[in-house]
């Protein structure tokens, strides 16, 4: 088998395309909720807060006149991306929680389903055929 051929049978593999959807609804899913929370949590909290914008927030190293040129640390973007972060995993852990909700729901069968008539018939030759070999 050929590199292209065994190349293309492992980029095709259900898991692997499903692995690639995956990433890509988790890419637009994590920009939908940065804006959620870039422009709808933060703006709120920072007011409530005496209006603190969390970008902004640094402590210059070392300043200059040129503002490309300035040294800081942005710790306002972290805070950001902190919060960026748990309000995913609340989201994803709200998803999972409905999720096994719903399983939990289905009904389960407790007992197996009956035996047809074939492995009835199979069964009975079965013990038979033991019965003869002892």
């Amino acid at each position: 088998m050929s590199f292209l051929s065994e190349f293309k049978a492992f980029a095709v593999r259900g898991n692997v395309v499903d692995l690639a959807v995956g990433v890509i609804i988790g890419a637009s899913f994590g920009k939908i909720v940065s804006s959620f929370v870039a422009d709808v949590v933060m703006p709120p909290l920072g007011l409530a807060i005496g209006g603190v914008d969390f970008s902004k927030l640094a402590v210059v190293l070392r300043d200059n006149p040129d503002p490309t040129k300035i040294v800081a640390l942005r710790y306002g973007v972290f805070v950001q991306s902190v919060f960026d972060f748990i309000i995913i995993a609340l989201a994803i852990f709200v998803v999972v929680k409905l999720i096994n909700r719903l399983r939990a729901q289905q009904p389960v069968n407790a007992e197996p389903p009956a035996p047809s008539g074939q492995e009835l018939l199979l069964a009975e030759i079965r013990d038979l055929l033991r019965g003869q070999r002892q």
